[in-house]
């Protein structure tokens, strides 16, 4: 029965609740997709999510690919040609529903930098970082602004 529990968890969910063990009688038939059964059976055990801060409807937003925390209003962003650790990232004024790690200093491609890792309060996936203080003069306008990786966010409201 073990095994059978392991093959039954939530993969969609495993960020959320730790995955769930469905029971048998609760499968949809077997014609539907592997991936769909848990999920359903799972979405109606979640506790419904509250964010700290919601963005307005009528803007343009940024949210979390994993969650859909609101991150930032499409105001807020400053650049579209960051590199983040795993591909494109966008910079942004400000954001909403982050937490910050401890800053610390990095190397990165446009020269030494203190930053502190960002990542969603709601699913606690790292997003990105925070630029804390830039040691060259050029870079200090990056200093309070943030990086969000663009895997790890999704557009919402209005982008037609």
């Amino acid at each position: 029965t073990a095994a059978l529990g392991a093959l039954l968890r939530c993969f969609p969910c495993e960020r959320l609740c730790g995955g769930c063990a469905v029971p048998r009688r609760a499968l949809p038939p077997a014609r539907m997709p592997p991936r769909a059964r848990p999920a359903a059976a799972c979405a109606a055990r979640l506790p419904p999510r509250t964010f700290r801060s919601y963005l307005p409807r009528s803007h343009r937003t940024y949210s979390c690919v994993h969650c859909r925390a609101h991150l930032a209003r499409h105001e807020e962003l400053i650049s579209k040609s960051f590199q983040g650790s795993h591909g494109r990232a966008y910079l942004f004024n400000s954001v909403v529903n982050v937490g910050c790690g401890p800053a610390e200093q990095r190397l990165l491609l446009t020269g030494l930098h203190s930053v502190a890792d960002i990542f969603c309060q709601s699913c606690k996936t790292t997003l990105g970082w925070k630029y804390e203080q830039a040691f060259e003069s050029s870079q200090k306008y990056k200093e309070g602004k943030f990086i969000i990786e663009m895997s790890h966010m999704v557009k919402e409201n209005g982008w037609d």
